[in-house]
Formats: C-alpha cells, structure tokens, sequence
C-alpha cells in the first residue's frame, strides 16, 4: 500500500487565501476515523447517493433556475418549447438510420434521418401490480412489509405506475407513438411522471455507436466532433447484445423491445421531477456532469470509484484470458445490419483494448488516436471489464466462482486511499444484509455489481475491514440518528428503490433521496458539516444533447444529473466545469489532502480550464473538475436548510442495469 502523500488543493488554496466563511458549530459526536477532522472546509461529511440510469436531459430537458444561471438542456437549445413541442432547432436532435454488415463502425454510413421514429415500445415495464411478484406492489400494506427505504408518507409511489399493457409491445400511452418527429419526445402525460416505462440498451459498443464521434465533425465549440444521432438505429438493430446468438426470425425495429425508448424526456415545468427540481432550486446543480464510461452500471461505478478500469485476471493480480464467449465482438453477424456477434450479459463483457486487430477496438484507438492528448490507458494483455460481471466475491468474503464473474481484482479503489490516510467510509447498500444471508434470495434487492469494495481481495479477504466498509442503508439511518456516521458515505439503493427504468421509477429514487435528506436535517450540527451529492450512474441509454470529452478507451460518456445539497451550495446555482464521477474522487481527495488512487488513475487529470468557443468545453481536455468550484465556503452557506424536508412536492436481478 502506498504511504499517503498530502498534497496542496484547489480548498487549501481557498481557505488560506480568505478565512471568512461562517463558523459551522463544533461536531458534537466524536470522529469515525483518526483523521476524519482534517478536513480542509467546514465539509467533515461527505454522502453521495447513486441511482439508476437517467440522463440530464432526460430529466432536466425544460429546467430554468430561480437564479438566472444558465443551463444548457433541451430547452435553452431550442430543441424543443417549453411545452415539450419541437422547437426552432429541433433538426440539431434529428436521429439517423445506418448500415453497418462488415466491421464495427463508430460512423456507420448513414441512410437517411428517420421519417419518423420506431414506436416506443413497453419492454420490460411491470404490465400489473402484485404483491406477490412486486413492482409495483398491490397494497400499501405489503410495500411497507417490505421495503424501508421511503418515509411512509411516500409509500403510495410503489403501489403505482403498471402499464397495464404487455411486455415488449408498444407503448401507446405515449402521445402519436407511431408518428413521433425524428427527435426528442415528450414522454408525459401519456405515460405518467409516476408510471414504469421502457429501458433502453446502455451497453459499451453500443454507446460509442450512439454517439457517432468523428474528427471529421469536430467544431471549435464541439472538439470531440460527436453527434449522437443514432440513438434509436442502434436500439432497434442490436439492443441489449446478442449473447452469441444469431438474429431471431422476422426481425424488425420492434423485436428488441425498445423501440426509440432512448428519446424520451420528462417535463420540469410540467411538474415531473418535482423533488428533485425543488432540490435544483434551493441548492445547486452542475449541467456539465457526466457518466465516466460509455455503457452501464458495472463500467460506471467501477470508473467512478476506482478511478480507473478493471480487468480480467488469474485471481492473484496476473492477467489472463478471459473465455473465448466472455470477449467482446461487436462486429456484425455476417447478414445482418448491425447485430453484434459475441455480446450480451450472457455473453461476450471483456476487450483486450491495448491491441486495435481486436473485435471493436481498433475504431475506438483511431478515433482516440485523432484527438490531442488523449490515449487509451490500457495495459498490453490486460482484457478490461466493459459491461456487467459479478464482482469476485460474495459478501460473507468467499470467492464467486459463477459464469459471468470477473475474478478477485487487485486495483486500488478510494477505498484504498481513505484506509491508508485514516479517512472513515462505507458503502451502504440497501439490502447487503439480506445478500449476506443469501445471495441468491429471490427477493434480492441489494445491487453487487455497484459495490465497489465486492471486486477488490484488499478489502474481501481482511474481515475486519469486509464488515467495517459494507454495511446496509438501515445502517446508514442509524448512523444518522447517532451521530456515527463516516467521513464518507457511498450510498446506493436496492432495485426498487433505485429509479432504474422498467423496474423502478425516478418517483421511487425521489423519495428515497428525501428519506435520507429528512433524517439528515434531524440534526443541525451534521447538516452544517455535510455535503450531498446525488448523482446516478449512467444515463441509461437515454439521449443527452450535451459535449462529450473522450478521456481514454472507457470513456466519458454522456451527462447525467448532479445536484449537490449542502448549506455552503444554496442559492439554486448552475455550475458549468466538465466534471464525472472522478470528480467525486478528486472532492473527497482535496478535501482530506489524500493522494490520488495510482499514477494511472483519471483523479490525475487536471482540473477543467473552460474554452473560450464553448464554456462547456475544457481547452486543458483531458481535465476533470474536483467540484470546489460547486461550494462558496467564503459565504454564510445560506439558511440552515431545517425545512427542507418540506421542499418540494411528495414523489408522486443487477443484469438489468
């Protein structure tokens, strides 16, 4: 382990420069961690909540802040009006078809925009409610017996919503579903703010595809020359992966279920979201934050807590080659348009991306190879995790020897970095007790392809550090009541309650947001000294306008919502530094002065310089931002935030992510 070198940060800087912020009230209960007060702001705690898999624009499509800032969506573009019409600009979102039949493209050649879009469909979107067989739940009665993780005033949100239509057809609750623009749609209030809707397809290829990059479109205001126009073709064409198999009989744009489900988007100022935008309005919020890999919820918690990409192995830290049906190979099934050969969750997860002769890298090396200053950042025989594997170990510290599973990694993670400085953290994962127990409960809700400590032998194999750093969220409720909670707290909610689509809501993510919030504020002393980062961990396959910077092979990937809620971030603020999960990282490390996770790691990058063609834009590209810029530590932090539980309206198996 290396020794923890302290480094001179952005908030050091800030607070040896002025010393004027407000007195925040002495911490009443001791510290978790030898060094959990050496924190260089009034932040002493530090939560940040993960759901699932929306996009910004996708939820903050129609946003306009209180405070004039600002923000770049949907809306402001002129993509759309604010009733959710087309707008002036509404040829800028315009989707594309294309074929692809010999070698996978990051640009394909394209065939024409789509007349009109194919007809979202229902996918896997609960058809009733069940008590028996929950989402949604049938009584209030059973939701209670079996979820704790919303207050009881918003326990209605998970007895609603069922389409009442069949899987994998279309949705025709939304508005003209067979005669949608090529574009951005609304998706209310055909399918209610409070309703399940379809999941589109969040894979890696499959993003890099989406969001066709290429030098040759590249713009001083838009550098990485990525367009994102072909959302739907790859929905339509290869969906969530092959598996291995060929294309079934009769295939059609209906047959993987989603349809153009990626180009929905909820109406701020139509009341959907309203917690969260309540949030936006007294709080702050960043429209230049983004998922850091392109793909799903194994690759972006992985990035966003490691800092870096892990990668199949012998077990004991030496590379190895994966089975020949866990590679990837996205390049099409010989007559098809598109349907990759070897992908899927029961199928190919790993690419060798250090070799470009390998299925689906060389693209992904040449475009990268385009840009200035932007390499791969994969190691020669190393085959990288791109998409959603077990982690190596179970809970009770054994070793997962299922199919589908990376073997135990030895990647430092922050976790590494927190340990070695005497920083306290935890992950809470609601329902990790329960999978300790059994993890294979068919009532499973706890997500182990998100924690991230599951994959790493430093922490699995030493049981004191295994049940120090794992915990429950009905430890997180504890800690909060107590005063005991940890310097850092990484916090994710179980499959009902993480507002993934299909078997979630972005309803349900809000109350379990305002559960954490409402016991927060019970204690103003802790309020004073905490920050709240809510995030999500990829913006599911929903289609996002905003700039995309390529950091390496992995990614970033497109924006996804941030709203940080502490009294040092009031105001209803708009921060516009490019920024990912890697800023979390680089938060929590110039705040406690720790050292980056390893020389290779993206907490290394320097933070974001804006461009003078497009504020959005780093002209230091590749930067990050450690998200100091959010806070105002030189001001009174605003009111005390005591009734901000009132804020807002009530919110009306891990394959899947």
């Amino acid at each position: 382990m290396r020794s923890c070198q302290a480094r001179l940060s952005r908030a050091a800087l800030l607070l040896s420069a002025t010393m004027g912020f407000a007195a925040v009230p002495a911490f009443a209960a001791p510290p978790q961690g030898p060094h959990d007060n050496d924190a260089v702001t009034p932040i002493k705690h530090v939560i940040i909540i993960v759901g699932e898999n929306r996009s910004f624009d996708h939820e903050f499509a129609t946003y306009q802040s209180p405070s004039g800032d600002t923000v770049m969506n949907l809306l402001s573009e002129g993509i759309i009006n604010a009733d959710g019409s087309p707008g002036p600009n509404f040829a800028r979102a315009t989707q594309f078809q294309a074929n692809d039949t010999t070698t996978f493209s990051l640009t394909p050649t394209k065939t024409g925009p789509y007349a009109t879009l194919p007809p979202p469909n229902t996918d896997g979107a609960p058809s009733a409610a069940s008590d028996t067989n929950p989402p949604p739940f049938a009584t209030i009665a059973a939701a209670a017996a079996a979820d704790s993780g919303v207050l009881p005033s918003d326990l209605r949100v998970l007895t609603t919503g069922a389409t009442g239509l069949p899987a994998d057809t279309v949705d025709t609750r939304i508005a003209n579903v067979m005669s949608l623009a090529s574009g951005p749609f609304q998706l209310t209030p055909g399918v209610p703010y409070d309703a399940y809707a379809a999941s589109p397809v969040h894979r890696f290829y499959q993003m890099w595809q989406q969001s066709d990059c290429s030098v040759s479109n590249a713009t001083a205001a838009n550098p990485s020359g990525c367009l994102s126009d072909l959302y739907p073709w790859v929905e339509v064409t290869i969906g969530a992966g092959s598996n291995g198999s060929a294309p079934p009989a009769g295939f059609n744009d209906e047959t993987t279920g989603e349809g153009a489900s990626s180009m929905a988007f909820y109406n701020m100022q139509q009341g959907d979201v309203p917690y969260f935008k309540s949030l936006a309005d007294r709080y702050t919020i960043s429209d230049n934050y983004h998922q850091p890999g392109m793909g799903g919820t194994g690759l972006d918690h992985v990035l966003g807590f490691f800092g870096d990409n892990i990668w199949y192995s012998d077990g004991n830290g030496n590379p190895a080659t994966p089975p020949t049906n866990e590679i990837e190979n996205p390049n099409p099934l010989a007559g098809t348009n598109n349907w990759y050969t070897q992908d899927g969750y029961s199928g190919g997860s790993y690419s060798e991306c250090s070799d470009p002769t390998q299925p689906g890298v060389g693209p992904i090396v040449s475009y990268l190879q385009s840009l200035p200053k932007v390499n791969a950042n994969c190691e020669q025989g190393h085959y990288y995790l791109l998409n959603n594997y077990n982690p190596g170990y179970f809970g009770d510290g054994t070793v997962n020897t299922t199919t589908f599973t990376i073997p135990p990694v030895s990647t430092p993670s922050i976790g590494n970095v927190l340990e070695a400085a005497g920083v306290s953290f935890a992950w809470f994962g609601e329902g990790w007790n329960q999978y300790v127990a059994n993890p294979n409960s068919p009532t499973d809700v706890f997500c182990n392809i998100c924690d991230p400590f599951l994959y790493q032998t430093f922490f699995m194999t030493n049981p004191a550090l295994r049940t120090t750093v794992n915990k429950d969220t009905s430890d997180l409720y504890t800690d909060l009541q107590n005063d005991t909670l940890p310097a850092v707290a990484f916090v994710k909610p179980g499959g009902l309650n993480d507002g993934h689509p299909a078997s979630s809501k972005a309803s349900i993510f809000e109350a379990f947001v305002r559960k954490i919030l409402t016991e927060l504020h019970q204690k103003p002393d802790l309020w004073n000294s905490t920050a709240v980062f809510i995030t999500v961990d990829e913006g599911g396959g929903y289609y996002d306008s905003g700039y995309i910077q390529p950091l390496d092979f992995f990614g970033d990937g497109p924006r996804i919502p941030l709203i940080v809620v502490s009294r040092w971030a009031t105001g209803g603020h708009v921060n516009h530094s490019y920024a990912d999960h890697t800023s979390l990282v680089k938060f929590i490390e110039a705040n406690w002065q720790l050292s980056t996770i390893s020389n290779r790691s993206r907490d290394n990058l320097p933070n974001p310089v804006a461009s003078a063609a497009n504020p959005y834009v780093p002209s230091n590209s590749p930067a990050i931002d450690d998200l100091m810029d959010v806070f105002h530590f030189n001001q009174s932090g605003g009111n005390n935030g005591n009734n901000n539980n009132q804020s807002g309206n009530n919110g009306n198996n891990n394959n899947q992510n």
